[in-house]
């Protein structure tokens, strides 16, 4: 029974949902940390800060993440050379001209008052130098579907970072500028890591050809357009929030929003697993296949959320007190937290649906698609805020996007393959019931 249990826990979806899993609890003790020891009005900047460097940073994972893992994956070891050291070097240019960009906008600090802001102009040049090679690194082991390797990566990144915050607590010296210190000097260690270990293949620079860096750059153009615009799409919350309510608000709005990293557990957990697969049956020219992977895994992940957001539903209130404290009890925080969490159950069709459309060559129809819900963002969330005065007027209209989104991108896939929406639920029923069943004969003694 020990050797089928091993042999389970060895299996990459497991590798990845467990790798996943602890590092949302790691984030989570991060989050519960810093907003514990930092005022509300300062959690809220360092909230700000933490979504204008990711929205920055999709210059570079929106431009390289799927287009280096289509191309890698799977390849012959002088391919994967060719990709990596490809890759390196649109990286490379792209880390350059971001942080020539950061010189002169570090000049104009002086002009800005807003907190969050002014943290991130004056440090984002070196955060992206520092990140590099860790980026790298997991764009590898995700390629390689070595998710021991990459749980080793992202833990020693974050358990540092709470290492040095709880160091900053114990000598009384924690505020948003040597928090910042931290979060710099936690990359940087990541990032020696592994080009120590020898995971980010930098070595593969001088392998790079000029047709490998034109299919990274063919393929991100689109991608990055979609990455970028989806992640507008989830900052443009921040920042209105930010500027039309106040710091304040923002932090009581990203601790409610904070919580819902238990539910990025699963879905970037088979994303990661389910792209190959996606990626197999289209290059078979299964077009069925495509469609039932698609729908297995869309509906596996809504069936699987379904009694999470009922616990998440009743127990709101206790988990903003545990992870924000006493001071974010009798806020917002935990209806926004329900708000989401009842939204959720649309996430896996449209996380699903988009990588799909990637697979199968269409990534500009997700970069028109996540415009459409970036303009509809912002205006029904300008609209809340009118009506509601408050964080709600957010919370409420974030359904409007994800609907958008889920109609435009079956709409599009059944131009590929005809089949019912409601199918994605029924095929995940019956695979959850297969899964559990399979579970259950693998570690039940034999007799």
């Amino acid at each position: 029974m020990w050797s089928k249990v091993i042999s389970a826990i060895k299996n990459k979806h497991f590798l990845s949902l467990a790798g996943n899993g602890i590092m949302i609890v790691l984030s989570m003790i991060t989050t519960a940390i810093i907003f514990r020891a930092l005022p509300i009005a300062k959690a809220g900047e360092w909230g700000f800060f933490q979504a204008t460097f990711l929205l920055i940073d999709t210059f570079r994972s929106g431009f390289i993440t799927t287009a280096f893992i289509k191309f890698y994956a799977g390849s012959d070891e002088k391919r994967t050379a060719e990709v990596a050291g490809s890759t390196w070097f649109v990286c490379l240019l792209i880390t350059g001209v971001l942080v020539l960009a950061n010189i002169p906008a570090f000049f104009c600090r002086s002009f800005i008052s807003d907190s969050g802001l002014l943290l991130f102009i004056k440090w984002f040049g070196m955060a992206y130098v520092f990140t590099l090679p860790m980026f790298m690194a997991t764009c590898v082991l995700q390629g390689e579907q070595r998710f021991d390797q990459l749980l080793y990566v992202r833990f020693v990144n974050r358990g540092s970072f709470i290492a040095f915050i709880i160091i900053l607590i114990v000598m009384r010296k924690l505020n948003l500028d040597t928090l910042l210190y931290a979060y710099l000097l936690s990359n940087l260690i990541t990032s020696i890591y592994t080009l120590a270990m020898g995971w980010s293949r930098i070595n593969t620079l001088g392998k790079r050809t000029k047709a490998g860096i034109m299919e990274i750059y063919n393929f991100g153009k689109y991608s990055v357009g979609t990455t970028l615009s989806s992640n507008m799409f989830r900052t443009s919350d921040t920042y209105i929030i930010n500027f039309m309510l106040g710091p304040a608000a923002l932090a009581i709005y990203n601790l409610g929003q904070s919580l819902m990293q238990l539910v990025e557990v699963p879905l970037v957990s088979f994303a990661a697993t389910g792209m190959p697969e996606l990626s197999a049956r289209y290059n078979q020219n299964d077009r069925e296949g495509v469609i039932f992977t698609m729908k297995k895994y869309a509906g596996m992940l809504t069936i699987i959320l379904i009694p999470a957001c009922l616990i998440a539903v009743l127990l709101a209130d206790f988990a903003i007190g545990l992870i924000g404290g006493g001071k974010y009890v009798h806020t917002e925080a935990a209806n926004v937290f329900r708000l989401f969490m009842t939204f959720a159950l649309l996430y896996p069709a449209d996380r699903f649906s988009a990588l799909t459309l990637d697979v199968i060559h269409r990534p500009q129809v997700n970069f028109y698609k996540v415009l459409v819900m970036l303009a509809a963002n912002i205006i029904f969330d300008y609209l809340g805020i009118k009506v509601l005065g408050n964080v709600y007027g957010v919370a409420i209209t974030t359904v409007v996007p994800v609907l958008i989104a889920v109609i435009i991108s079956y709409v599009e896939l059944r131009k590929y393959q005809k089949y019912s929406f409601w199918s994605i639920y029924s095929v995940g029923f019956t695979e959850t019931k297969l899964l559990l069943n399979k579970t259950l004969a693998a570690i039940r003694p034999a007799h």
